[in-house]
C-alpha cells in the first residue's frame, strides 16, 4: 500500500534533505499523530502542495507533533498542457463530487462557474465561504490521491470571464451532448491550458454555447449517454489523461 500524504509547510519542505530532520506538526501533525496514528519507524510523505515530496521515516511521534529522517526528495514536474475543470455550481454536492474525482484524476485548476441554468447561485457575501469549501475537497482529494501538486483553485467566473478564458486558452472544449467531435479524437496542444466546460443540471443554454464557440471553444461529446454534472468532468479527464498522460 502507499504511504500516506500530508501536507506540510512550504517553505520547510523545500529545503528538506536526504539524511536531514523534518518536523511534521500543526493541523497535519495532528491528524498524522492522533488520526492515522503513525508509529517510530513508519513511513509517510509530506509534500509542500507545490509539485515536492519527501519520504520520512518517523523517529519520534508525541500529540501533534511527527519528527523523523528524510529518506527521498522528489519534485512532479510542471503538467503540460495543464487540465483545467470549468465546473458549473450544482444543487447538492454534485459540483464538489465533480472537483474531488477531478482531483484524484490529476486536474490541475478547478474553476466555478456560475452558469445560466445553475439552481445554485453564490452570493457575493458567501463567495469566499463557498471557495474555502471547495478548496478544503481539493486538499483532502490531493492527500487521498498522494499528490505532490494540488489543483489551483480558481475565482467563479460568470460567461464574460469564462469567454476571456476560452480566448487566452490553448483549447477550451465544451461537453455537449449534440456536438458532433468525439472528444476521445481530439488532439490536445503541447502547453498551455486546456479547459474542460461542464454545464450544470440543466445544461448549457444556446447563447452561452455560441458565446464559447466564438471565443474558439471546440464543442465534444462523450458518448452515446448523458452524464450527470457530477460525473461529466471526471469522465472527460479519463479519456484525457488515457491519451496523452497515462500512457
Amino acid at each position: 500500500m502507499t504511504h500516506q500524504l500530508f501536507l506540510g509547510e512550504p517553505e520547510a519542505v523545500a529545503v528538506a534533505e536526504v539524511g536531514g530532520t523534518f518536523v511534521l506538526d500543526g493541523a497535519e501533525g495532528r491528524h498524522a499523530a492522533t488520526v492515522v496514528r503513525l508509529r517510530q519507524g513508519e513511513r509517510c510523505y509530506v509534500a509542500d502542495g507545490r509539485g515536492r515530496r519527501i519520504l520520512l521515516e518517523a523517529e519520534h511521534v508525541d500529540g501533534s507533533v511527527v519528527r523523523g529522517q528524510v529518506l527521498e526528495v522528489a519534485t512532479e514536474p510542471e503538467p503540460a498542457p495543464r487540465l483545467v475543470l470549468v465546473q458549473a455550481l450544482a444543487k447538492g454536492d454534485r459540483d464538489e463530487q465533480a472537483i474531488e474525482a477531478a482531483t484524484e484524476l490529476g486536474v490541475d485548476e478547478v474553476v466555478p462557474w456560475q452558469a445560466e441554468r445553475s439552481i445554485v447561485v453564490w452570493r457575493p457575501e458567501r463567495v469566499a465561504k463557498s471557495l474555502a469549501k471547495w478548496a478544503t475537497v481539493v486538499t483532502r482529494a490531493t492527500k487521498q490521491s498522494r499528490r505532490a501538486r494540488m489543483p489551483l483553485t480558481s475565482d467563479p467566473v460568470n460567461l464574460t470571464s469564462l469567454v476571456g478564458r476560452a480566448r487566452d486558452s490553448a483549447l477550451t472544449l465544451v461537453l455537449h451532448e449534440d456536438a458532433a467531435d468525439p472528444l476521445s479524437r481530439v488532439a490536445l496542444p503541447d502547453d498551455g491550458d486546456v479547459l474542460v466546460v461542464v454545464g450544470p443540471e440543466g445544461g448549457i443554454t444556446e447563447r452561452e454555447l455560441q458565446a464559447l464557440v466564438a471565443a474558439g471553444a471546440r464543442p465534444v461529446r462523450l458518448g452515446p449517454t448523458v452524464l450527470r454534472t457530477s460525473s461529466a468532468g471526471p469522465a472527460a479527464l479519463a479519456v484525457l489523461n488515457a491519451q496523452h498522460r497515462w500512457r
